[in-house]
């Protein structure tokens, strides 16, 4: 995990530093003198050398010290980070929570139903829901049930602290957008995982001892199905949690993905790498936690 860590740090510091554009103009705006710009880039430590300016940000990155954020003065880039955590972490659960229980319920009964007019019709809508794009699948929502009819916010966002109603029904747009995609792909891997599944020998041995359909889906098949299962659900989570960009801008949700947009624009290098290196942290630890879930599920493996 450190050595992906430092990894992450050195390709986006590079990168970032190698964009066309001075963050001290960007601040001041185009009336900006040159002598302006410069003072300020002074200030800021940009007129030294790259590899002075790496070294010090590398140093205190190993003291846990992300530096400030050149465009939200006088904050720190983990507090401006945690201050976009809420609507990320809650978009991301609530979505993801949809995701995975429609996911496994319809790929189950697809694989039960295999060949049916159930199965066929789902294929279809399945394929259907990935090739939608998210951002018309968010307008589409936004038109029905914000506009033509007004029953819920059409965007924007209100914390957790101003009620749980009050906060939800401004993640309920959003979330679907973003499950429709998830939904699709959990449920196409739970089905070919099930069908794969059903096929052993020792499920047509239960059937013959006279076991119940419903115990062979759920008991003796699904346990055995639900490791593949699991590592998309995990990568989703993972994606999710690094900001979903497209559907925060199009819901106006204050996010991660919103700002690292917003920090890109403004070269903001500091908040830049400091987010870049939170996705990494979310993608290296839901690997860990996946890893660790494989033998809660299945006993017979080891690390």
């Amino acid at each position: 995990m450190a050595l992906v860590l430092l990894v992450v740090a050195v390709t986006i510091f590079v990168i970032m530093h190698l964009l066309p554009g001075n963050p001290a103009a960007i601040m001041l705006g185009p009336e900006a003198t040159n002598e302006e710009v410069a003072a300020l880039a002074a200030q800021m430590g940009l007129d030294q050398p790259i590899w002075v300016q790496f070294t010090e940000w590398i140093g205190k990155l190993l003291r846990g010290d992300l530096g400030s954020s050149l465009f939200f003065q006088g904050k720190s880039v983990p507090q401006v980070i945690s201050s976009h955590l809420e609507a990320t972490i809650l978009l991301t659960l609530f979505s993801l929570s949809l995701s995975a229980v429609i996911g496994i319920v319809s790929g189950v009964l697809a694989a039960a139903t295999h060949e049916s007019i159930f199965d066929r019709g789902f294929m279809l809508l399945t394929s259907l829901a990935v090739a939608v794009p998210n951002f018309w699948f968010g307008l589409m929502l936004v038109l029905g049930f914000a506009i033509m009819l007004p029953i819920l916010p059409p965007a924007g966002y209100r914390p957790l602290s101003s009620g749980i109603w009050s906060c939800f029904s401004y993640l309920i747009l959003p979330s679907i957008t973003l499950a429709a995609g998830g939904v699709a792909l959990i449920a196409r891997m739970t089905r070919a995982c099930m069908l794969d599944v059903l096929r052993n020998e020792y499920i047509r041995t239960a059937k013959a001892k006279g076991v119940g359909q419903i115990m062979v889906i759920f008991k003796h098949s699904l346990r055995n199905a639900i490791i593949p299962v699991v590592t998309v659900i995990g990568m989703s989570f993972a994606n999710l949690m690094g900001g979903a960009v497209v559907t925060e801008s199009i819901f106006n949700i204050p996010g991660v993905g919103r700002l690292l947009i917003k920090s890109v624009f403004t070269r903001d290098y500091p908040v830049i790498e400091g987010v870049v290196l939170y996705i990494a942290i979310a993608w290296t630890l839901v690997n860990l936690i996946v890893d660790v879930i494989y033998t809660v599920i299945d006993p017979r493996l080891e690390y």
